[in-house]
């Protein structure tokens, strides 16, 4: 049950990074209004972003098998879904992101 937990902790901080490492660009191209922290600091959300993809991607490397492959396809599709269905709404991934990557290492470094 604790790899399943921090698996699906892995996919979450992921799909979240990857959906606020990317919304600026997206949303540029797209015409989206944009936050004020990607509007004006682009350089934080993107930060924050990568960290949280770079601590999903070790922690997937530690459960081994077949986990990166499908951490990194689940939060891809995990990010497309975010970032495309709530739009503005996905900059709420610099609450999530960061979020989720206290619970993944809290989670891991525990048990």
């Amino acid at each position: 049950m604790y790899s399943v937990m921090v698996f699906v902790l892995a996919v979450a901080a992921f799909a979240w990074g990857l959906s606020l490492a990317s919304y600026r660009w997206i949303a540029l191209q797209n015409a989206w209004p944009m936050g004020a922290w990607q509007a004006q600091r682009p350089l934080l959300p993107l930060l924050i972003g990568l960290g949280a993809i770079a601590v999903a991607l070790a922690v997937a490397f530690a459960l081994g098998g077949a986990s990166v492959p499908l951490v990194m396809l689940l939060g891809l599709i995990g990010a497309f879904i975010w970032v495309v269905l709530f739009k503005v709404g996905a900059q709420s991934a610099l609450l999530l992101a960061p979020g989720a990557v206290v619970l993944l290492l809290g989670s891991w470094f525990v048990a």
